[in-house]
């Protein structure tokens, strides 16, 4: 039997509490783990010098801190940025580039992360590792008398990515990348906790962004799709989240790119005006269309929001809805901070009207 949506479940001042009371930790994680990393002796990475690459070697939210690295320095960092989310460490990495292992929390796939690290260790990698107290990767820090930064314990169920990705950050600047000024992590905090206060469960459908976004999402197909590397970002995020806390699909892309393929789809059998099979009933099987979620950013160059207005309108023309979610200006991790603390309430409260429990079908490897 179909999981039937209710909007009327997220009208319940408790929908959700326990996983969206970690969701709403996520200003202090930023802070805490800052600490975290200002206390830990990373002497070392600034006395061996700026590395080749940086290899951050995870998955589920450890991968993200690598992808969310990469989005917040930007087309202009000096330093490559590469995520090994595989078994396997790229034969071209070496002793001048710099490995990042982040340790799970979640105790999923511990063999294959560590398999990953040794390796790097073996290969005599510069390494740090980043992780709980205690974590599978510990001896491999102490094996290459590599630094290590303890992260508190989180009181997130569901694994959020600004623990390590905060500690990344703080380490790779004494790597000698430039440093990121106190204000911004400041700013990013204070951004993730308006977040958290505007989508509380208390707030009313009307005036919460999260919940209005989930009426819009029930029993369509979302494509997400980023205009800048931040709000890319942002979209492989919203895509992963959606269906690891609520196990409901969506695709996702970056502009240019979605206007060569993606973009088909609007006049396809899922857009808005295309043909549904003669089995089809939409009674019982429902009527299953793509709506098109565009998250924006306020560092969109000229010639993409001529693309992202084009295709919007295009869209519309062939019966496909449009959402347009904005970035508040500000740093790149600002308006990172923004777009996936939205994500995050929104992919809860979906799973709640689709009457899930979000921590029973979590699956996010962290």
């Amino acid at each position: 039997m179909p999981l039937v949506f209710d909007e009327t479940r997220i009208d319940d001042p408790a929908a959700g509490v326990d996983p969206l009371r970690g969701v709403a930790s996520a200003a202090a994680q930023v802070r805490s783990a800052r600490w975290a990393a200002l206390e830990a002796e990373l002497d070392r990475l600034g006395e061996e010098g700026r590395p080749r690459f940086i290899v951050v070697v995870g998955s589920g939210t450890g991968a993200f801190a690598g992808d969310l690295l990469n989005a917040v320095l930007g087309v202009g960092c000096p330093i490559p940025v590469v995520t090994v989310r595989g078994y396997r460490l790229p034969g071209w990495v070496a002793g001048h580039d710099l490995v990042v292992a982040i340790a799970s929390t979640s105790g999923h796939d511990e063999d294959g992360r560590t398999r990953v690290a040794a390796e790097a260790v073996r290969r005599g990698c510069r390494f740090l590792a980043i992780g709980p107290s205690g974590s599978e990767i510990t001896p491999l820090a102490e094996q290459a008398r590599a630094p290590y930064i303890t992260l508190p314990a989180s009181t997130d169920p569901l694994g959020s990515p600004w623990g390590p990705t905060v500690a990344l950050l703080t380490a790779v600047e004494k790597a000698g990348l430039r440093p990121l000024s106190d204000e911004v992590y400041e700013a990013a905090a204070t951004r993730l906790e308006s977040m958290a206060q505007r989508c509380r469960p208390a707030a009313e459908t009307w005036d919460n962004p999260a919940k209005s976004m989930v009426l819009d999402l029930a029993g369509a197909l979302p494509a997400v799709w980023g205009t800048t590397p931040v709000s890319g970002t942002a979209a492989e995020y919203w895509v992963s989240r959606m269906a690891a806390v609520a196990g409901y699909p969506a695709l996702c892309g970056r502009l240019p790119d979605v206007l060569y393929d993606q973009a088909a789809t609007a006049g396809g059998p899922f857009g808005g005006a295309g043909q549904r099979s003669i089995f089809d009933d939409p009674v019982e099987d429902g009527d299953t269309r793509i709506r098109l979620v565009l998250l924006r950013d306020a560092e969109e160059p000229p010639e993409t929001a001529r693309d992202v207005e084009a295709v919007a309108e295009a869209a519309r023309t062939r019966g496909v809805a449009v959402n347009e979610i904005v970035a508040d200006p500000g740093h790149s991790m600002e308006r990172l901070a923004g777009l996936i603390a939205l994500t995050d309430y929104v992919t809860v409260y979906l799973a709640v009207a689709y009457g899930l429990d979000p921590l029973t079908h979590n699956l996010v490897v962290r």
